[in-house]
């Protein structure tokens, strides 16, 4: 029996959520074509008879501005040191030099593979090249070329991940497939269609709090508030006439609907809390 923890790390839309859900074959992490998506450590369970991975996807590497972002490299510190494998996750578009220096900043003490991702969007020969500059690197054990949209080369990068997993008996028993609550899953498909409605800052100003989660016989009732900073992105966030905030509503229930395989009665609120991504005690009220 292998088990171990394969941690997925990158710059801001390297593809990690997609690789995460991808790996998984179930909607483990929400994904936006928008930097800065992801803003917890999302650990996902996958068990099979022979090993158990529980993968990690990490917040994007950044330079924090708030303690919001402070709390987010912090969940990237926390999967340095638990790491049995690394995943180096980079856009093949993306400069070498830039990743690269990421990647060594990161001092892993476990063994590293190299994804290549978003390989259809770029030439054989610019792959090659690629692949040629990360042999080279100190912390590279191994490349893997995949498309984590297309979920191409998934299942040699899993094979590949064995190959370095420790032996092991399970860290978790039973058929959960992650350690995190269904609210925290709520929460996050609604802010993920905060990501797809919302242009410019709304979607990194805002946040969800699930305050109701209540199983009837029917169906599921959930109440929700919607967390921004200033009075003028609770207009945009409702919309006129409340036209946004029932899109929202609709596009988030259809996905939590799939997600519990359930009915749901979804009631959503729109709360200021000015500067909330800069307030400790706030943050931690969120999830954070």
């Amino acid at each position: 029996m292998k088990s171990g923890f394969v941690n997925i790390f990158g710059k801001p839309n390297a593809g990690k959520s997609t690789l995460l859900n991808a790996l998984m074959k179930e909607k483990m992490a929400i994904v936006s074509h928008k930097v800065q998506t992801t803003r917890h450590r999302i650990k996902a369970i996958l068990t099979e008879k022979e090993y158990q991975i529980i993968f990690s996807d990490t917040p994007g590497i950044i330079e924090p501005k708030y303690k919001l972002h402070e709390k987010m490299m912090q969940a990237v510190k926390g999967s340095l040191e638990d790491a049995d494998v690394a995943l180096l996750i980079t856009d093949a578009r993306e400069d070498q030099a830039e990743s690269s220096a990421i990647f060594s900043a990161l001092r892993l003490k476990a063994p590293a593979i190299v994804v290549l991702n978003k390989i259809d969007k770029v030439s054989d020969e610019a792959l090659e090249t690629l692949k040629a500059f990360y042999k080279d690197q100190r912390y590279c054990k191994e490349i893997v070329s995949i498309s984590a949209l297309k979920k191409k080369g998934i299942d040699e990068l899993l094979q590949s991940i064995l190959t370095y997993l420790p032996e092991g008996v399970p860290f978790f028993e039973g058929d959960d497939i992650s350690d995190l609550p269904t609210k925290f899953f709520v929460s996050e498909i609604i802010r993920e269609k905060i990501f797809t409605l919302y242009e410019e800052e709304i979607p990194y100003h805002a946040t969800v709090l699930v305050q109701e989660f209540k199983e009837k016989s029917t169906l599921i009732k959930i109440v929700a508030d919607v967390i921004v900073h200033r009075e003028t992105q609770k207009g945009i966030i409702l919309g006129e006439g409340g036209k946004m905030i029932k899109q929202l509503g609709t596009l988030a229930r259809k996905d939590i609907e799939e997600f519990l395989g359930s009915k749901v009665f979804l009631e959503l609120f729109v709360k200021v809390r000015p500067k909330w991504r800069d307030n400790d005690l706030q943050l931690k009220e969120y999830g954070y």
